[in-house]
């Protein structure tokens, strides 16, 4: 028996009849996606180069005479004369930005809010070249900070019992200022560096700073082929009220108050998280399912997915076919959304 190539070609009742053979064909779209590698990282805005960073650790090592002594006063001079070296700093410390505004404030007494931090950060992050302290508050918050983090890295690691770790216990900080200049002066043993990469994980504060830019890129291309088919749309906002919407949809077609259809799209390679996105399509389809129930107009329910989390549960894919009734699309079929579902043949 030969057949539809792809779920939302085929009718509901040989996707029913097929459902192994269309959750197969998901699965290889999936693997074949340009959002699926765990290789390539999208830089974003934010992204700190290494010629940025070697810039603000140089004027820090130069304020320290090489971590020989961690005089307040000069790591202050360097951080203002080069905003980067504060980040470095933090990096040292191996702490966010949020903890490092709350041992602050705890320490001195001086307020500092997570949302100070991060915007901070942010700051430098955008703008390396950008001067910090140029306010009287800023200057006061950011010389607390500078203050506890080199009384931190004097101090070093605090005796911590058999089953605690402590957070200073690195090779470059655990006895404190000899930590440092060792490290400063003969760099790191390889399996030290293994071993708390094995802790933090490579470009994990970087994977987590663009899983939203990487979620924008799956909603962009949905947005861009929407209007370039002439469908209306309305567009989620994060954190959006829709009246007599438990759980928003990313997309309306064409409006939350009549929708024909509506679209949720998701990317994960975890397939933990995989199974949370499916449930909440799940969660879209009963709603579906009981307005067609009490003979109202129901709507199409759409799932444009990307990532290798949602190609490993065969059963939830078949629950995700079956919701959607075939109308699944990947990363590189959007392009196939209007024409192959009610949003196209409504939008003329």
């Amino acid at each position: 028996m030969t057949g539809k190539r792809f779920p939302f070609e085929a009718s509901f009742p040989e996707l029913a009849d097929r459902i192994d053979y269309y959750v197969k064909q998901v699965f290889e779209a999936l693997t074949s996606d340009p959002l699926t590698s765990f290789l390539v990282l999208p830089r974003g805005p934010g992204y700190v180069s290494r010629q940025a960073f070697v810039r603000g650790y140089d004027a820090l090592a130069e304020a320290t005479v090489r971590f020989e002594s961690l005089d307040e006063d000069a790591v202050l001079r360097a951080v203002l004369r080069e905003p980067m070296a504060l980040i470095v700093l933090r990096t040292m410390l191996g702490l966010s930005p949020p903890e490092w505004a709350s041992v602050t404030t705890t320490q001195t007494g001086e307020r500092i809010d997570q949302g100070f931090a991060r915007n901070l950060e942010r700051s430098i992050r955008m703008d390396p070249a950008r001067k910090v302290g140029h306010t009287p508050i800023q200057a006061t918050r950011i010389r607390a900070m500078v203050s506890v983090a080199c009384g931190m890295l004097r101090e070093g690691a605090l005796r911590a019992s058999e089953t605690e770790v402590h957070r200073l216990d690195k090779v470059d900080t655990a006895r404190g200022l000899e930590s440092l200049k060792q490290v400063a002066s003969q760099g790191v043993r390889y399996e030290a560096l293994l071993y708390e990469r094995l802790l933090g994980r490579p470009f994990a504060s970087h994977r987590d700073s663009v899983s939203e830019l990487v979620g924008d890129m799956l909603e962009d291309r949905i947005e861009d082929h929407l209007s370039s088919a002439n469908v209306p749309y309305h567009r989620s906002r994060r954190g959006e009220s829709m009246p007599g919407w438990e759980q928003n949809p990313d997309f309306f077609c064409p409006d939350p108050r009549s929708p024909l259809g509506v679209i949720e799209a998701k990317m994960t390679n975890d397939d933990g998280t995989a199974r949370d996105k499916v449930a909440r399509v799940l969660r879209l389809a009963a709603i579906r399912d009981n307005l067609e129930h009490r003979h109202r107009p129901g709507f199409e329910v759409i799932a444009c997915i990307a990532g290798r989390g949602f190609a490993v549960r065969k059963a939830d894919m078949k629950d995700l076919l079956i919701a959607t009734r075939g109308k699944v699309f990947t990363f590189s079929q959007i392009d196939r959304l209007a024409e192959c579902t009610m949003l196209g043949r409504r939008s003329t």
